[in-house]
């Protein structure tokens, strides 16, 4: 699985993501059965937010629940390619995450899988923009919220990534990340 990512702190000191490469590009749609299979190479792992010192733990059922909720369905265009990009990222978003909410579980399809709630944590990542001769312009920053079920085994287990959207202030370039 190639990964080509580190953690950073943008000028406001906020813990970003960093993402080097654009992974799944294209002009027309993502194929999101290749997005699935990079997402199997996580099923196993667990990470810990060192914000909480939760441990979150990636299930089974990750990859198609990212790949095929009703909120990756909804993407189009350029918002897709931002989710499936941000794929490279999972274990470093996972660490960072800060802001834990908690919400009970009030929907009948998770009673079993969800049966002690969801966590959401707020979670920053940073994509390549490039220019024309292929070079990094500058890289775009995105929030997004890191959906975490609490199972009836009592481990925390990741979701889905929802509400990704990016930073409306400028766009960081290279130089304004603290290395």
């Amino acid at each position: 699985m190639k990964r080509n990512v580190k953690v950073v702190s943008g000028l406001n000191g906020k813990k970003i993501v960093q993402m080097q490469d654009i992974l799944f590009a294209g002009k027309k749609s993502i194929n999101w059965n290749e997005v699935k299979v990079y997402l199997e190479s996580y099923v196993g792992n667990f990470y810990e937010v060192m914000d909480t010192k939760d441990i979150v733990y990636i299930g089974k059922d990750f990859p198609d629940e990212y790949t095929g909720s009703k909120y990756t369905y909804m993407l189009k265009g350029a918002n897709a390619k931002v989710k499936a990009n941000a794929v490279q990222g999972i274990p470093e978003l996972l660490e960072i995450a800060s802001g834990k909410h908690y919400r009970e579980n009030t929907g009948e399809k998770h009673l079993r899988d969800a049966a002690n709630g969801w966590y959401r944590y707020d979670s920053y990542f940073a994509l390549p923009v490039y220019d024309a001769e292929g070079e990094v312009e500058r890289y775009n920053v995105f929030h997004a919220s890191m959906l975490i079920r609490h199972a009836n085994d009592r481990k925390m287990y990741l979701y889905d990534i929802l509400d990704i959207k990016k930073e409306t202030s400028n766009p960081f370039k290279s130089q304004d990340f603290t290395w």
